[in-house]
Formats: C-alpha cells, sequence, structure tokens
C-alpha cells in the first residue's frame, strides 16, 4: 500500500475537515484497497493527471459515462457551444425531445421515456411508478444488484455498500425494507417459489440485467427469460436497470443483446457525455401514469437540461459510426485475449468476464455467478495487485466489486502497456 503524492495527501487532509470520509462518493475512498485516494487535476483521452503530475492509463472513465474516453473534442466544443446560450432553463428546450427520439429509436422496449438526473432518480421513479400502475406495494431486487441509494432499493446492495461491509444502510426504515424482496441471482427456483407464495402482491422485478456492481455476472442461459415471463405470468413488471450497459454495449444495450423487452428500462452515464443525467422509460401505457397526465408524480428542476442532452446526442452520434461500438468490441476482445494469456500462463487463479468494453477480473478459480462468489475471491492479492498497478501509472477501480471501462480512447498500445504493467505486477506479488 501506498501514500498518494504530497498534494493529494494535503487535499485529502482538508477534504475531511469539510466532506464526510473526505468524498462524496464512497468507493473513492480506497476503503476496499486502505491508503488514500489521489486527486485528479486533468484528464485526456484515455489518461488522466493527478494533482501531484504522476499520469495514469485509465479504466474507470467516470465510472462508465466516458466511452469516448476524457475531454473529447466532440464533446467539449458541443458544451461550450450550449453554454454560450444558456446552461438551464427549467423550461423544454429542443435537446429533451431529440434525445428521447433517439432513445425511442435505439431501444424498441421504449414508446415514451422522462429525463431526470441521476441513475439513482431513474430507478427510483421506475420503482414508484411500477407501483402506481399495478397498485401493488412488493418489489423484487436481487443480491449484488446495486440501483442506487433510494431507500426502497439500498437493501441487499453491491457495489459501495458491499465495499464498507455493509449490505444495508442505516437510516433505512425497516418498513421501507419489507417492501423489498431480496433473492439471489441466477437462482430460478428461489424466483418461482416466491412467485408462486406472493406473485399477485408483487409490483415488480427490477435486475441489473448484467450485474456489473458486484463484479460484472452473467445471466445463466434462460434466466433473463424468466425473469420476462414470470412477471407476465402475474402481472408485475419487469425493470431492467441499464444505467450502466445501456449504451455502452449496443444501441439496445443488453435488452438488444438478449432480444428480450422489459417493461421499463433506466438509463445514466453514456446518455449524459460525461454530465449528471438520468432517464426512464418503456411502455406507453405504463409511462402516461406519470404526472402531468396520471397519478404518479415525478419532477426534477435540472431534467433533461440543454448541456447534458445535448453532450449525450453527441456522445451517441460518435458511438453510432461504424467506427464506434464495433470499434469498442475489437479492444475489449483484445485485452481480454492479452489478459487471458497472461494470466494463465502465470498460474494464478482467475476468471475473466467481459462484454463488449465492459471487463471484471476475480482472482479465483470459482465460477462467478453471483455475489456470494464475487465476495469469495482473493481480496489480499487484489489489494496487492491495486496498488502495484496504480504505482506503475494503470488506475483501476480501488475494489474488487467493481466493472473496468474500456473507451474508443484506448489503443491497442494502452492496452498492451497495460498487460505488460499487469506481468510486472503479477512478478512481484
Amino acid at each position: 500500500m501506498q501514500s498518494p503524492g504530497p498534494l493529494s495527501s494535503k487535499l485529502f487532509a482538508a477534504a475531511r475537515e469539510v466532506i464526510p470520509g473526505g468524498v462524496n462518493s464512497p468507493v473513492r475512498a480506497f476503503r476496499n484497497v486502505g491508503g488514500e485516494p489521489f486527486f485528479v487535476r486533468k484528464a485526456h483521452g484515455s489518461r488522466i493527471e493527478d494533482v501531484d503530475g504522476k499520469t495514469y492509463i485509465d479504466y474507470i472513465g467516470s465510472w462508465g459515462p466516458n466511452i469516448l474516453g476524457h475531454a473529447p473534442v466532440v464533446i467539449t466544443n458541443t458544451i461550450h457551444e450550449v453554454a454560450k446560450s444558456g446552461v438551464s432553463f427549467g423550461i423544454p428546450n429542443p435537446f429533451e425531445v431529440e434525445m428521447a427520439r433517439t432513445i425511442t429509436e435505439w431501444v424498441p422496449s421504449v414508446g415514451k421515456v422522462r429525463m431526470c438526473n441521476s441513475g439513482t432518480e431513474a430507478t427510483m421513479s421506475a420503482i414508484r411508478l411500477a407501483r402506481g400502475f399495478t397498485k401493488r406495494d412488493l418489489i423484487v431486487k436481487f443480491d449484488g444488484c446495486y440501483h442506487g441509494h433510494s431507500d426502497s432499493l439500498l437493501v441487499a446492495a453491491g457495489s459501495g455498500a458491499l465495499t464498507h461491509g455493509e449490505p444495508d444502510s442505516a437510516g433505512v426504515p425497516k418498513a421501507f425494507a419489507a417492501h423489498t424482496l431480496v433473492l439471489p441471482y441466477n437462482d430460478p427456483a428461489a424466483l418461482e417459489a416466491l412467485f408462486a407464495a406472493r406473485g399477485e402482491e408483487i409490483a415488480a422485478i427490477i435486475v441489473e440485467s448484467y450485474p456489473a456492481n458486484a463484479g460484472l455476472v452473467f445471466p445463466k442461459p434462460g434466466y433473463l427469460e424468466l425473469l420476462s415471463s414470470i412477471t407476465r405470468k402475474h402481472g408485475a413488471l419487469l425493470i431492467f436497470d441499464e444505467v450502466m450497459t445501456g449504451f455502452r454495449l449496443g444501441k439496445a444495450g443488453v435488452q438488444g443483446i438478449e432480444n428480450l423487452t422489459p417493461d421499463l428500462s433506466c438509463f445514466g452515464k453514456v446518455i449524459g457525455g460525461g454530465l449528471p443525467v438520468g432517464a426512464f422509460g418503456g411502455r406507453a401505457d405504463v409511462m402516461d401514469m406519470l404526472a402531468p397526465l396520471g397519478p404518479v408524480y415525478q419532477a426534477g428542476t435540472l431534467s433533461g437540461n440543454p448541456l447534458a442532452m445535448a453532450a449525450g446526442l453527441a456522445q451517441l452520434k460518435e458511438l453510432a459510426k461504424p467506427s464506434g461500438f464495433p470499434r469498442l468490441e475489437e479492444l475489449g476482445a483484445h485485452f481480454e485475449q492479452g489478459l487471458r494469456a497472461l494470466l494463465s500462463g502465470k498460474g494464478v487463479p482467475h476468471r475473466i468476464h467481459r462484454a463488449g468494453s465492459m471487463f471484471c477480473l476475480f482472482f479465483t478459480d470459482r465460477e462467478i455467478v453471483n455475489v456470494d462468489d464475487v465476495m469469495k475471491q482473493d481480496l489480499a492479492f487484489f489489494r496487492k495487485f491495486f496498488w502495484g498497478c496504480l504505482d506503475k501509472g494503470v488506475y483501476l477501480a480501488p475494489s474488487p466489486y467493481e466493472t473496468g471501462f474500456i473507451s474508443l480512447a484506448h489503443t491497442e498500445a494502452d492496452l498492451d502497456d497495460t498487460l505488460t504493467v499487469f506481468e510486472e505486477v503479477l512478478a512481484g506479488i
């Protein structure tokens, strides 16, 4: 474990005096790897530079939104031009209409969509809408799936909550948590038993289509299809949380890959071009339950703000080019192939999960099918690996429960340099 540079240490000490834990989101605190975080001064392309002048190849990309890399000209120019006409109106603007039209064209399950300001807002609003539409109270989620920090969903959560070893948050009333039923992921028998017992009380299932907040976990064959069929059978709704996977794994996200049609979908990250954003959409008859048409209230002062909408549209247009999603798949495949060869050659127990430009490396030889498997990897080995990579200029997520991201700014040379660093670090562990 190393300490950051002197200026980062000074800033972190100052931050702890005025910000709880010194950070504005828990995973940034490096709690799961020990030590202190560094502070970023600037970033460009595939690299970030800390306040002490050290440069890193970055595999976080602001936790997913920066799919074109850091500070791409198409985004910065768009923000600059749009900002000259105003950064927020609280009044409808043309960019939000174009964004809504783009989402409904790219994602066949979405008939109508509403913008908000974060993934947490999107999932929270989708849950309220599902309850209002079905007139039922119970929600089903899966252990290890993280859907933001709203009270209904911060139950047996993954991501930052797991990093702190606290899958439930203080401050969530037991009465709220009682309306959220938690199941193990990839367990058809548990799902069927629950719906047999309480199916008529359940408003919706919410699921990360590919869980990516407790590592990157894939559904077993037929599992997502079961979620779809069992909700239809019992009159519940199926909500796909595609905040991470939406518009990163293709135009229609996981539902496009798996050829599925959820009732509601939640989005964020990529559609904001790096600015705060969220969206939820789905069947028109369900969405029309929202105010001002229906009785389900949802609102947001900055929802659909012109900067985020314009930046997101510029990013989506780049991804729609032949050099967009196919190129991300090329880069992801190149990295995966090299990583598998390296780890197999070194005899390091491992599992590598990758979908397009998303990847996760688990230091274990066990099959990964749910959060329990993720938790049983070699965490001590991960900590040594993380700090070794950081010391040599490669920034991975400071937690073994997070997914890595490749951007269009990464090159094969970046990936090969990263693999060289991996090899050097492994030799020293």
